[in-house]
């Protein structure tokens, strides 16, 4: 079995927890499912759960290459030469990534998020297409943060073949 589910804002990629944060069990009641991958506590979108071990691990694990896609909205406006470098892949405290293929966007068609992006007034913000083929921690947010462009808001929109396509903010279906 498959789900695929739109994690929201502030939920944790678990189903259970110490502390008073929200956990995936307060959006799946599916029994037997467990993540294939992560989301970060501040990252959003498609999390793809499975009851199959096998394929948990190929999805999961960074060795077996998955592609997984983002929607990112940066402070600044990237210059080209900053794009270049995600796309040989940067040097971060646990190694070079992979390259990754990045492309400026226009504002993907998302829903508003609940507490809403930091705005400041004399600095522009921008969105890119990022697709990595790894899934070290924070991954996304440290490669942009390491050519100067912060990021404000992370989306995931695939894993693999699945799309986060029209699935509502903290919902789910059956893949």
């Amino acid at each position: 079995m498959i789900i695929l589910f739109n994690k929201p804002f502030q939920v944790l990629s678990q189903f259970t927890t110490d502390s008073d944060k929200a956990v995936l069990a307060d959006y799946i009641d599916v029994p037997g499912v467990y993540c294939a991958g992560r989301l970060d506590y501040d990252s959003e979108g498609l999390l793809v759960l499975t009851d199959d071990g096998r394929l948990q691990q190929r999805i999961a694990n960074p060795a077996h290459g998955k592609q997984k896609g983002y929607w990112v909205q940066v402070e600044g406006e990237p210059r080209e030469e900053q794009l270049a470098a995600l796309r040989e892949g940067v040097v971060l405290r646990d190694g070079k990534t992979r390259p990754a293929r990045v492309e400026r966007i226009a504002s993907p068609r998302v829903w508003s998020r609940t507490p809403p992006i930091r705005e400041r007034k004399n600095i522009p913000t921008s969105w890119l297409q990022l697709v990595i083929s790894e899934g070290r921690n924070r991954q996304v947010r440290r490669m942009t943060a390491h050519v100067g462009c912060p990021t404000l808001r992370l989306i995931r929109y695939r894993v693999g073949d699945w799309l986060l396509d029209d699935i509502p903010v903290g919902h789910y279906i059956r893949g």
